[in-house]
């Protein structure tokens, strides 16, 4: 069974970086998706960006409020998932989610719905201090 395990999460202060790990265990799919939420207190959890993965390439999608601060990468080789995240503010403060599918996705804009995904972490904190 595919097994998500984050790491990397932690306490910065407002404007630093940190950068999140997403580990996937027995993952040999070809044509897959994967991607980052998050989840702060009190709120519903939010899409941040996703990578899908097919035979003819790869592409990236992002959240508005994270574009040009987040970025999201994979390492094929040690099957990890990565969320590069600078310019941290407050308002980041979440538990951080990863997520993975293993079939196709035809609408890359179908990768913002948790629903889309098969597969979810145990999330991070991120704890970001003014």
């Amino acid at each position: 069974q595919v097994q998500l395990v984050e790491s990397g999460g932690g306490l910065v202060q407002a404007g630093g970086s940190l950068r999140l790990s997403c580990a996937a265990s027995r993952w040999t799919f070809s044509n897959y998706a994967m991607g980052w939420f998050r989840q702060a207190p009190g709120k519903d959890r939010e899409f941040l960006a996703a990578l899908r993965v097919r035979v003819i390439g790869s592409d990236t999608i992002y959240e508005d409020s994270v574009k040009g601060r987040f970025t999201i990468s994979r390492n094929n080789a040690k099957n990890t998932l990565y969320l590069q995240m600078n310019s941290l503010k407050p308002d980041d403060t979440a538990v951080y989610y990863c997520a993975a599918k293993s079939d196709v996705t035809w609408i890359l804009d179908q990768l913002r719905a948790e629903g889309a995904y098969t597969y979810w972490g145990q999330g991070t904190q991120v704890t970001v201090s003014s």
